[in-house]
């Protein structure tokens, strides 16, 4: 991952006895879509602010496109496009009028708010009061608010929260197809694992201000722990047997497990039976993502 729009570097936050985020090292790629992922109250929240120039870090330092943040925070922030808990807009104005408010603050082009809206599929309305929006169409105006001015950088924090299943995919499949549709790289924080999963290609999962993971959503599936379980017949003497055939084997409530990372599940019935064993059950066992994230995070799954 040589090619970093985000970097941290020993990134903490204090709050008198509370250190919300701790030594946290980011890496978010090029083009990526990226979760950010925890239980609520993980730090989650607190390392998007840090990210935005919202809150100054205790310690560490935050580098967007290279350039540290302290130091060039206008620059940076002039291709970040950010959606932090409700979107802000005025409901007595159309959508429309919303966008135009924020592209005479960027001083932007005017056919930025056409392009925006037709992004976030709100062309259709967009001289529809707010106040006559949807939960979700309101969701999307906020995003088409961070889109404007071919933002090479888009932070989305918990943006389905509040909405309905209908709402939650709309905004997904939006969200999916920005990285195709704009070029920018997204980081996309949630607590919600299922989201993260059908939307991101890499994660970052922090849980007490920590990062316990980091890496391809193919990597976090790999910390998967594969076995096979296999109920038999004399149970002690086939353990007995198959530790001598060099396999490793745990007995757990009258139960053989053996990891399956190197042992093909037919290859041990085969051998099993031929030996003379009684099979009465074998299966492979393999943990879910939901499994992996809750030892991650110490069982805490909201």
């Amino acid at each position: 991952m040589s090619d970093l729009i985000i970097e941290t570097t020993g990134l903490t936050k204090r709050f008198k006895n509370l250190t919300a985020v701790d030594s946290l090292n980011l890496q978010v790629p090029k083009g990526a879509l990226y979760g950010f992922l925890g239980p609520n109250g993980a730090g989650k929240s607190t390392t998007i602010r840090l990210l935005l120039g919202l809150m100054k870090p205790t310690k560490g330092k935050v580098f967007i496109f290279k350039k540290e943040l302290g130091e060039e925070r206008l620059d940076i922030l002039r291709k970040v496009g950010s959606l932090v808990e409700s979107p802000s807009y005025y409901e007595q104005l159309t959508a429309y009028e919303n966008l135009e408010i924020t592209r005479k603050i960027l001083q932007l082009d005017k056919k930025e708010i056409d392009k925006a809206l037709e992004i976030v599929k709100l062309e259709k309305w967009k001289n529809t009061r707010v106040k006559n929006f949807s939960l979700g169409m309101k969701q999307r105006l906020g995003l088409a608010q961070a889109l404007m001015g071919d933002r090479e950088l888009l932070i989305l924090d918990e943006p389905t929260n509040g909405l309905d299943p209908a709402g939650v995919k709309e905004i997904r499949n939006l969200i999916k197809s920005l990285p195709r549709l704009t070029g920018a790289t997204v980081l996309l924080s949630s607590h919600i694992l299922s989201e993260i999963e059908l939307i991101a290609d890499y994660v970052g999962i922090i849980n007490k201000g920590k990062l316990v993971f980091q890496g391809s959503l193919e990597e976090l599936k790999e910390k998967s722990t594969r076995e096979i379980c296999i109920e038999v017949h004399p149970l002690s003497e086939a353990e007995a047997f198959l530790k001598r055939q060099g396999y490793q084997v745990e007995n757990k409530n009258g139960m053989l497990y053996l990891s399956k990372r190197k042992t093909a599940a037919a290859e041990v019935n085969k051998t099993l039976v031929l030996e003379g064993f009684q099979v009465s059950h074998l299966a492979e066992n393999e943990k879910t993502l939901e499994e992996i994230f809750l030892e991650l995070t110490g069982g805490t799954l909201q």
